[in-house]
């Protein structure tokens, strides 16, 4: 099994988490390279600037998908990988208690929400700036968490043992510290994504699932493109003869394949991807093409 078929398995085989992680990557990467030949054969194209989200209103005119696209793409490598760490983190704390619809629909809603509240910060201020990176929705999820349940313990290197909400106060402190900094949007969003994370959680409690409306859209477009086709019509010749009785075993035995693939799974649950062997990787690539 080469890289290649290594990442796709991990793909299959991972959450919403590590989902976001490879779309957060891919969305960085590939256009970075496209957009580098294209500029050795003389054509420069800003491709950032397409989906960076600007905090001039008007300019939702002509990108609208910028309101989203903002929270998928990064300006740097230091700028991803220091997201993709914090998010790696905070969403398998926040996989413990919800559902990977929910976080889907927190990331979505809350770069949404963020990103108004940016646009609306920075136009009273008369301020114009784009605005790219995951920051604000990563905040969300760690800071939904954190209210779900503020007391949960975590062991960090050299610090020790500390609750969850003290990591996550001292991260949105950190923010309103720097609000007037160079970097004064970044801040921005990221308070308004802490914010959101708050009230979705609160919200939630209450027995409003935000995360729902998300969930419904994408169905609803998934069932779109994945319609069966009709069955040409058939015509079908009825039996009058008395139909005969079959023994049916009431035993069902499951499949050796089937069995296999739940062990491994399990495996999976328990220990993570990498404590699968070779044999057991290329066995499940090989049944999930």
């Amino acid at each position: 099994m080469n890289i290649l078929d290594d990442l796709k398995l991990q793909y299959k085989a991972g959450g919403i988490v590590i989902k976001l992680i490879f779309w957060n990557i891919s969305l960085f990467v590939i256009p970075w390279l496209f957009f580098a030949i294209l500029s050795f054969l003389g054509l420069t194209i800003d491709y950032i600037d397409y989906v960076s989200l600007s905090s001039n209103p008007s300019f939702l005119l002509w990108k609208p998908w910028s309101l989203l696209t903002y929270a998928f793409f990064h300006s740097g490598f230091m700028h991803i990988i220091f997201n993709l760490i914090v998010l790696n983190f905070a969403g398998r704390l926040f996989m413990t208690y919800f559902t990977g619809k929910q976080l889907l629909g927190l990331y979505i809603f809350s770069a949404i929400f963020a990103g108004i509240i940016y646009i609306s910060v920075f136009y009273i201020l008369n301020i114009n700036a784009p605005i790219v990176g995951a920051s604000a929705a990563i905040m969300a999820i760690l800071v939904a968490t954190a209210t779900y349940n503020p007391f949960m313990e975590l062991r960090l290197f050299i610090i020790g043992n500390v609750k969850l909400w003290h990591v996550t106060a001292v991260i949105v402190l950190i923010d309103l510290m720097q609000i007037r900094s160079e970097n004064m949007g970044g801040h921005i969003s990221h308070l308004a994504g802490a914010f959101f994370g708050f009230i979705f959680i609160k919200l939630l409690q209450n027995g409003t699932d935000l995360s729902k409306v998300v969930t419904s859209v994408l169905d609803f477009f998934a069932n779109l493109f994945n319609k069966r086709q009709s069955t040409p019509f058939k015509k079908v010749h009825k039996n009058y003869n008395k139909p005969v009785e079959k023994v049916v075993s009431k035993i069902v035995t499951k499949d050796k394949s089937q069995q296999q693939i739940d062990e491994i799974l399990d495996k999976i649950s328990q220990s993570g991807y990498d404590s699968l062997t070779k044999e057991e990787k290329e066995f499940l690539f090989k049944v999930g093409k």
